[in-house]
């Protein structure tokens, strides 16, 4: 056994539970069966499997033993409570122990997929951006959220939403089909610079032939400095390349709003948004505090009257699938959604669970489990 192969079986025994690991050593010494596993989630989701099963080969292939992979949904599939995604057969001694592992790698991943198959579908006609490596606990989760984004994106696509068009790091960019992530600067730069201005040109002197996504929140005067930055710009701003990220803290209105005068945007530009009944989230997302709907349309309202048409909005702070269904309903004026919200909010509902199904070919599954055993031997395919 090579030292690579040594690493990847301590690394597996290290980070399973025990009891699988005691279960292999049984089974090696009182014998081997043929099992089947069937891996399965509690809620709907967007079927993700690849890293699972890309991390699954790459064990089969150190252990020297085959595993049949029998994937009932493909990826980017939508599947429903309690489906089974995958059956994998082969030795319970090979397969005991990389339960815990497996898990790990498809429950939280088709979840978040979900998520962004919703939040893609709730504004179709909105670009979004993938801005999830902050809110990761390290660079597997980054690569295992990115991946989500893109699947749930994809899946999304198949049913005409503009969905994920990028991310903001070059190493999950692949994901996306870029070598290079996506962004312009933070508001760190804002606050180095002086000035959203400043910062705008210094931008500008560094890259001039990027398009250019400037923060405008910093100071508090999103109006005032976005009509400043594209007076400074007129070129660019005429051109379609000028861009302002709302980004504003929900401790504070955009510049200009307040409750009265946030339902008289709205009263303007979208009505029926604000005369039917709200839960308090929502009613925040449309007249309340930070990135509200009420403050795009009301960005939207001052880049118009000044002239400047062409210049686009990008909204970031909080874009889950409930604040994109209640922007869309809206009609909110957004270009491109920045944000992190598919990594899921409730953990619990990521677990994803496997249960042994056949044991040599002989159906057998604990009690209240039936559900998971195979119906006539039937594959299902593709389809939402």
């Amino acid at each position: 056994m090579s030292k690579r192969d040594e690493d990847l079986g301590a690394d597996i025994t290290a980070r399973t539970d025990s009891y699988f690991n005691r279960t292999k050593e049984i089974v090696a010494r009182f014998g081997d069966k043929r099992v089947t596993y069937a891996l399965f989630l509690r809620r709907p989701v967007i079927c993700a499997p690849r890293l699972m099963l890309d991390w699954l080969k790459t064990a089969a292939d150190r252990r020297g033993t085959e595993i049949d992979v029998d994937l009932i949904y493909q990826e980017g599939d939508w599947v429903g409570a309690g489906e089974p995604i995958v059956y994998l057969t082969g030795s319970l001694v090979q397969l005991s122990d990389l339960e815990t592992i497996l898990l790990q790698k498809i429950g939280p991943v088709c979840v978040a997929a979900h998520n962004a198959y919703q939040m893609a579908l709730s504004l179709p006609g909105v670009a979004f951006m993938a801005m999830e490596a902050r809110h990761c606990a390290g660079a597997e989760m980054q690569d295992m959220m990115a991946y989500a984004a893109s699947v749930g994106s994809a899946a999304a696509r198949q049913e005409g939403a503009k969905g994920f068009i990028g991310n903001a790091n070059d190493g999950t960019a692949h994901w996306f089909g870029a070598s290079k992530g996506f962004g312009t600067m933070p508001h760190s730069l804002i606050g180095y610079a002086g000035s959203t201005v400043r910062a705008a040109e210094m931008f500008r002197e560094t890259y001039p032939n990027e398009p250019m996504t400037v923060l405008v929140d910093y100071f508090g005067r999103e109006i005032t400095d976005a009509l400043a930055v594209c007076a400074r710009f007129p070129d660019v701003s005429a051109a379609g390349d000028m861009a302002f990220r709302l980004d504003t803290h929900g401790g504070r209105f955009l510049e200009g709003l307040d409750p009265a005068e946030s339902y008289a945007v709205l009263e303007r530009y979208a009505p029926g948004a604000i005369r039917r009944y709200r839960s308090d989230s929502e009613l925040r997302a449309l007249v309340g505090t930070g990135v509200s709907a009420a403050a795009i349309w009301r960005m939207r309202e001052a880049l118009d009257q000044a002239g400047y048409p062409k210049v686009r909005i990008v909204a970031s702070s909080g874009f889950g699938v409930e604040k994109c269904r209640v922007m869309a309903d809206a009609k909110a004026p957004i270009d491109v959604v920045g944000t992190g919200s598919f990594i899921p909010d409730s953990w619990h509902e990521t677990y994803a669970t496997a249960d042994i199904v056949e044991y040599d070919g002989v159906p057998m599954v604990k009690i209240g489990r039936e559900f998971l055993l195979r119906k006539n031997g039937a594959r299902k395919r593709n389809g939402h």
